[in-house]
């Protein structure tokens, strides 16, 4: 019998294929009203109207009690790791106009081109976005929890970008130009997260549908090279690197996962054909699998029943070796029900024998900032 281990034992266990004492458990992003439900009061952490929460606590507040409530409902659910992203920047009444339109350019590659000029002349991001990890490291130790933390670094995905599809076709150059732009923003950014203390980076971006809106030519042209860019730069300051992408990758899995040298795959897309049992033969020792519980369908639109047993259906498809973290494909949204919710959270709970969840220490006003 594998000894109880504490939440980061357990998620280092799963990227390392090592077997966990359970498989961990963590939620991509979740949304309201299911959020404020679980916690008793409306959530800042995604919240429907971030302004308003500006106006009422002031900024810095504001983003204090976006990490505090991420936190609050990480420890209701016993979740073993966190996705966090960055939050907004501060009001700034000097920030310059919009750029320059587009809508009146009639060439799509021109749109682009003038697109990488701005991003090129454009200078470097403030850290105002980035305080929310610092909230979220000291609340955890004030909290003496430990909770691994996933970032986003999603620079390199291509959907609903018509413009740019067309333009790596017409003119690959300024297409290769968008990407090692993307590239350079990317590698900067990781760096911050590094110094930080992410422990996992997420990396690429959406660009399959039904079936990838690239070719497989292209998308080993263009984003395979700098993909694994990033995932050297994570390598190099011992971090693991997750690819993340919806839909079908059949046709291109091999270089999304093993040319892009990552350590994991989010955003498994169950519904698009992207099935666990096939993933973990697939993928064997080699990428840990997050996912892949069908937010869209089973959960929005399956009975509780129906979802409790898809639920266990992933977790046994996931087990052997590690290598599985559960979670949603995506977002749980407001399609979501409470109940089907429940439903993966009691199943989740009764397959481990682990107590009963107790949302009563979801309520509560919160701490303000």
């Amino acid at each position: 019998m594998v000894r109880a281990m504490n939440p980061r034992e357990r998620i280092n266990a799963a990227l390392q294929h090592k077997e966990p004492d359970r498989t961990p458990l963590f939620e991509y992003v979740l949304l309201p009203p299911l959020a404020d439900r679980l916690l008793g009061r409306p959530s800042a952490a995604y919240p429907r109207d971030w302004d308003a929460i500006v106006r009422a606590k002031g900024w810095a507040a504001a983003v204090r009690q976006s990490a505090m409530d991420q936190l609050d409902l990480a420890l209701l659910l016993g979740h073993d790791m966190m996705y966090v992203v960055p939050n907004p920047s501060p009001p700034d009444p000097h920030r310059k106009g919009a750029r320059r339109p587009l809508t009146d350019v009639a060439d799509p590659v021109e749109r682009v081109r003038i697109r990488n000029e701005q991003v090129a002349e454009a200078p470097p991001p403030s850290d105002d976005h980035l305080l929310i990890y610092a909230y979220l490291k000291d609340e955890m130790r004030k909290r003496e929890v430990d909770l691994p933390l996933l970032a986003p670094a999603y620079a390199h995905g291509v959907w609903t970008d018509v413009d740019l599809m067309e333009t790596m076709l017409l003119a690959p150059e300024v297409a290769h130009r968008h990407f090692s732009l993307a590239t350079a923003s990317t590698l900067a950014r990781i760096d911050k997260y590094v110094a930080l203390g992410i422990d996992q980076i997420g990396v690429g971006g959406d660009f399959a549908g039904t079936r990838p809106m690239i070719s497989p030519e292209a998308y080993r042209e263009f984003i395979v090279p700098e993909v694994r860019q990033l995932s050297r730069r994570i390598h190099a300051a011992n971090r693991y690197a997750v690819n993340a992408s919806d839909g079908n990758l059949w046709p291109v899995l091999d270089d999304f996962l093993f040319g892009c040298g990552v350590d994991g795959y989010l955003e498994i897309d169950l519904h698009a054909g992207m099935d666990m049992r096939r993933l973990k033969s697939v993928c064997a020792n080699r990428i840990t699998l997050y996912g892949n519980l069908d937010c869209g369908n089973i959960l929005t639109l399956g009975a509780p029943e129906e979802v409790r047993a898809h639920t266990i259906g992933c977790l046994e498809a996931g087990m052997g070796n590690g290598g599985h973290i559960l979670c949603a494909s995506n977002a749980i949204t407001a399609s979501v029900p409470f109940e089907n919710y429940m439903a993966v959270a009691h199943a989740y709970r009764d397959m481990f024998r682990l107590p009963k969840l107790d949302l009563t220490r979801g309520s509560g006003p919160g701490t303000s900032g």
